[in-house]
């Protein structure tokens, strides 16, 4: 077999295409591959499809995969068309995408080493500038944010992450049921979450069950103004009212044990995080060590027991049950004498009703929280971003659960 019908093959040209010669320059390392458009053969238009007469021609040059560790070019003198409907337009080779600079097989090879390395290290391996092997992930992104159907999703999670230090953060939409990224916009703001739920179809917005999230004005403003019957869809976060009782119970203890010490007693010394850990996961040992601090008498131990009945108010199934259980913790909270506890109770009665609305369904923003983590492991990886929209395209490139690849590389 001759060396261009190899190479037609391997890149899968046929007609009216066909490999004219196959240069090898050893000085540059390279093998050119010269394509040409046979004469006589109809043009279509890539817009939309219908034929016609040829215009002219321009000069165009692709990376492909490397051969025998030589880089590897596709040169073509690309035919421009006259398209009755689109002007003069040029024809779609069937190796590359419009306006690329690599053939899809190429750009699908870097995809493949995006998921497993940074963008720096692929650079390097495939001999490229972090720019150029960026605008292929951001390429790629784009391609599957287009090809993402419109389909409903009952369960949703809005949550924000950190972009940098300093206060900086972005909004992350996500499907609570499969992990998926479904949108992500600059800033935590009303404005980044509502307009997301105002593009989203009619009939899919009103089939929206929980809407999980913390306590954040913003999006809660969001979601009242646009989802459907969103009072009683709208799930307060599980871990942010445990989270926000765990330092109320550690704000307890600091502030006595710094009056027990005063007076010569260090029994809550070191016992931080016996407070702060969920029982559940105690080993029998430790539940037996923390016996006397929590059966005891100190200000912290009924801090904690406190806490404990709230997380235990979030398995009851009934909304009447669970609102009766709410108020009779509200009440032993607000009567507590114990500040940090009053504060975080007055809270959880302000958002009752959205809280009520989780212990009900019982969702949880975990599914959030398990993508934050994932995206700050993206973010320590690559060391950080040059700006937002390319930390946007990360998030999606790995956890949108989109197709990527090019159309001439599936």
């Amino acid at each position: 077999m001759k060396d261009k019908e190899i190479f037609a093959q391997i890149l899968g040209i046929a007609k009216p295409w066909r490999v004219a010669s196959i240069d090898l320059r050893k000085a540059t390392k390279e093998i050119v591959i010269f394509v040409v458009h046979e004469r006589g053969n109809a043009h279509t238009c890539p817009k939309c499809g219908s034929s016609g007469p040829g215009y002219d021609s321009r000069k165009r040059r692709w990376r492909h995969l490397d051969t025998c560790d030589l880089r590897t070019i596709i040169e073509a003198d690309v035919p421009r068309m006259t398209c009755p409907e689109h002007g003069i337009v040029m024809v779609q080779v069937p190796w590359a995408e419009a306006n690329a600079r690599f053939t899809a097989l190429f750009e699908a090879y870097v995809i493949d080493w995006l998921k497993d390395a940074t963008v720096s290290a692929v650079a390097r391996n495939v001999k490229l500038s972090w720019t150029a092997v960026s605008n292929i992930m951001g390429r790629a992104v784009k391609r599957g944010l287009e090809r993402r159907k419109d389909t409903p999703c009952e369960h949703i999670c809005v949550d924000e992450t950190s972009f940098k230090k300093g206060h900086v953060y972005i909004t992350v939409v996500s499907d609570a049921r499969t992990g998926t990224v479904l949108h992500v916009a600059e800033r935590r703001t009303k404005e980044a979450f509502k307009g997301w739920l105002e593009g989203i179809d009619e009939d899919h917005l009103a089939a929206i069950e929980t809407v999980s999230m913390d306590m954040s004005q913003a999006y809660i403003s969001a979601a009242l103004e646009v989802v459907p019957d969103a009072a009683e869809k709208i799930c307060f976060d599980k871990f942010h009212v445990a989270k926000s009782l765990g330092e109320a119970v550690d704000r307890v203890r600091r502030e006595e044990n710094k009056k027990l010490i005063s007076e010569g007693i260090k029994d809550l010394t070191g016992t931080k995080y016996h407070w702060l850990k969920n029982p559940e996961k105690m080993s029998q040992r430790e539940w037996k060590a923390f016996e006397w601090l929590r059966e005891g008498s100190h200000k912290t131990a009924r801090a904690w027991a406190i806490k404990e009945l709230g997380m235990s108010i979030w398995h009851y199934v009934s909304r009447g049950w669970a609102l009766k259980a709410w108020n009779k913790w509200y009440s032993w909270a607000i009567r507590s004498r114990l500040e940090p506890i009053k504060k975080v109770a007055r809270m959880i009665k302000r958002h009752l009703w959205g809280i009520i609305n989780a212990v009900v369904h019982g969702v949880t923003n975990g599914p959030a929280e398990s993508i934050n983590s994932r995206i700050k492991a993206i973010k320590v990886k690559c060391r950080g971003f040059r700006n937002q929209q390319r930390f946007a395209n990360a998030i999606y490139f790995h956890l949108g659960g989109l197709n990527l690849y090019p159309e001439g590389a599936r």
